[in-house]
């Protein structure tokens, strides 16, 4: 067992009975972030991180090497608003992106940038979206990583906020109507109309004309509209005649979709199209063409698209336009304008993913194939769009974001058979000369995995290897450029991103394949990568380190407590960790239909069957674990870290110098997104310590 140097923690003989099984739970009292035990322990542990991390070899070489690769800075997709682009840019040197506008006579100027509204660097930009006629935006910005976010209009024209702020607005959607003096938005019930502490699980969708006070904002209805859904999402059409409702209970896959026909100064109540008791996916929006379409899982794990009359808009009445594809996932969909003159037909640009690698496809609006868009190469999409209604001079065009491995984010631009590059990220950087590859592996059960690896061009290994994925909530990791990676790669050493069951890499099915009952053949997966990449000679069990955060902490999690001889080393990064209580706090019960629930005696079984907390095991050597967790997090809250870090403080027979625990504290900082500055120094200590620990040498 440790002894000190690690901080003291005292173990409650605490053991309850659930459902009939006894489940200890000796750290508790960690669970309260103002108990003085717990700041005495907590300020304790930040003594030993600082001291251990900062004097890892290296840190000077790793600061450098991943400021030059984020000064590649980024670009994304322009949105077309009547002539005028906006979009979002990157400089280097630059802490965060910066929203601009470009005239059509091509000037361009910077319209909103969050060190201007805040020169700290803590307060983000969490989400904009013009008007329909690109004279106003709507942002919306929240401070310190907490993401309550707080709703702003801005005056295109003067740069001037014309109203805000609203607040409430965390994950709030907004839908301009025509003529710029209305919006649809979400936002959360106020203090007082629910129990106090659940604000975040109540919203209401409110029709809001600017310049009146948000007191008098049109609440939007309809059956069914408010009872059990946590988020909304609101699309109005672009003649302004329907408004789509989309709502979810917690993040469970599946939809309620309403429809109404908009009317001059009231919304009647919403027509339902699909219900929770449906059990599928859609996304649904009234096109130019006046056609609802509607993207769903509707009898196609992998998508389908197909459409109907808005004013029949239920199941029976959907009609097949472009089938399910056996092997890809229909992403998205855009309307595509012919250029005037050209006599094209209109045509619908499909985004689809075959193995998480981005693919374009044109399609007649009757569905019928027309090709395909040439990408790059194998790689991913940051955005796709087209122009809007009222910017005929780019009708034909199609703008496409796409990065792969080695590739920062770049600008291209699609016409009539040619893909060409319009925009890179604005920073040249001198990129590492690296081998990348789609590799696939057997997991336990049989089933073909594969994973993107990504190693020195000298050499054929053994190297020390960082191996990250996610696993959940259908999210896909796909092939992108990320800073860490390749000074990772820079460095010596090689890197492997998982395509783990539980993701949407292969589809609904596959994401439903490791959820609930099913969450154990992620971790296997991810430990068939392990031995699948020890097996290649890619790497060893003493060279393989382990990154995962959010639910991919969870993953690393499980991982160093199932194989704690397959991994060295382990980042375990705002992680869940405690699956018992996990529903207890912040947004955790919206969770339960990834995860499902301790108050159900079957689901109990599954989350204690992999829970990481509860199968920390005294006298394993287990490997060296750095937890890194956000005091400002509203979404998993750091007492999973300190639980976990205290259980394995006392369990492990490893010592501080050789497999060390350690947890690292951040304030001011929470779940999402942070500035550059935030990001190097988080990236410096997390690759330190995973080189220090699997051999890596960092010149």
């Amino acid at each position: 067992m440790s002894t000190p140097p690690y901080p003291v923690a005292p173990r409650l003989a605490l053991v309850e009975e659930l459902h009939g099984r006894p489940v200890a739970d000796p750290y508790r009292w960690l669970e309260d972030p103002e108990d003085p035990r717990t700041r005495e322990w907590s300020a304790a542990q930040d003594e030993l991180a600082r001291g251990r991390l900062d004097a890892l070899p290296g840190r000077e070489v790793l600061e450098a090497r991943l400021r030059e690769l984020l000064s590649a800075g980024s670009i994304s997709v322009p949105l077309w608003r009547a002539g005028r682009a906006f979009f979002s840019r990157r400089e280097p040197g630059q802490e965060h992106a910066v929203v601009h506008v470009r005239e059509p006579d091509g000037s361009e100027r910077a319209l909103l940038d969050p060190i201007a509204l805040d020169p700290t660097g803590l307060t983000t930009l969490d989400t904009w979206v013009p008007d329909l006629e690109g004279n106003r935006i709507a942002y919306q910005v929240s401070h310190g990583g907490d993401e309550q976010s707080v709703l702003f209009l801005l005056d295109v024209a003067t740069g001037e906020v014309v109203e805000g702020p609203i607040d409430r607005c965390r994950y709030s959607s907004v839908a301009w109507l025509p003529g710029g003096a209305e919006f649809v938005y979400v936002r959360k019930v106020a203090p007082g109309e629910v129990e106090d502490g659940e604000e975040d699980f109540h919203r209401r969708v409110w029709r809001h004309r600017v310049g009146t006070p948000d007191t008098e904002d049109e609440l939007v209805t309809g059956p069914g509209l408010y009872e059990d859904h946590t988020y909304y999402g609101v699309r109005v059409s672009r003649d302004g005649r329907w408004l789509v409702v989309t709502a979810n209970v917690g993040t469970a896959r599946r939809d309620s979709v309403w429809i109404t026909e908009l009317a001059d100064g009231k919304t009647p109540d919403l027509v339902p199209i699909l219900t929770q008791a449906d059990d599928v996916q859609a996304t649904c929006w009234v096109e130019r063409d006046g056609r609802l379409y509607i993207h769903t899982t509707d009898g196609a794990p992998r998508w389908r698209l197909a459409v109907a009359d808005p004013a029949t808009p239920q199941r029976e009445h959907w009609r097949d336009l472009v089938p399910e594809d056996p092997g890809s996932v229909l992403q998205a969909v855009r309307w595509l304008e012919p250029a005037p003159g050209s006599g094209d037909e209109p045509r619908l640009v499909l985004a689809r993913a075959r193995h998480a690698v981005a693919e374009l496809a044109l399609h007649a609006v009757d569905g019928t194939p027309h090709g395909a868009i040439p990408l790059p190469g194998t790689g991913s999409l940051t955005g796709l769009t087209v122009a809007d209604r009222d910017t005929p001079d780019r009708y034909g065009q199609v703008w496409i974001g796409w990065t792969d491995l080695v590739t920062p984010p770049q600008l291209h631009r699609y016409e009539r058979g040619t893909t060409v590059l319009e925009a890179t990220a604005p920073g040249q950087v001198e990129l590492p000369a690296v081998r990348s590859e789609m590799r696939e592996f057997t997991s336990k059960d049989g089933t073909t995995v594969r994973m993107f690896v990504v190693t020195p061009v000298e050499g054929d290994g053994p190297w020390p290897v960082l191996m990250t994925g996610y696993g959940g909530f259908s999210i896909a990791r796909e092939p992108a450029y990320t800073s860490s990676a390749l000074a990772w790669v820079a460095s010596g050493g090689a890197y492997a991103l998982v395509g783990l069951r539980g993701g949407s890499e292969e589809g609904e099915a596959w994401h439903l394949a490791g959820n609930r009952a099913h969450k154990q053949n992620v971790f296997d997966d991810f430990h068939a990568a392990g031995e699948a990449l020890v097996a290649a000679g890619t790497t060893t069990p003493a060279q393989l380190g382990i990154q995962g955060g959010s639910n991919g902490g969870l993953l690393v999690g499980a991982a160093l407590t199932q194989r704690p001889d397959l991994y060295a080393a382990v980042v375990c990064s705002a992680p869940l960790l405690d699956m018992v209580r996990y529903e207890l706090f912040s947004l955790g019960r919206t969770w339960n239909d990834e995860y499902g629930t301790a108050d159900d005696p079957e689901q109990l079984g599954w989350l204690l069957s992999y829970s990481p907390y509860h199968h920390v095991r005294e006298g394993v050597a287990y490997p060296a674990t750095l937890f890194t967790v956000f005091e400002s997090d509203t979404r998993v809250d750091p007492l999973h870290a300190r639980k976990m870090c205290a259980a394995l403080q006392h369990a492990t027979s490893g010592d501080l110098l050789e497999r060390p625990v350690l947890l690292r504290r951040e304030t001011d900082v929470g779940h999402g997104a942070r500035s550059i500055s935030r990001t190097v120094a988080l990236s410096v200590d997390t690759l330190a310590f995973l080189a220090f620990h699997t051999g890596l040498e960092l010149t």
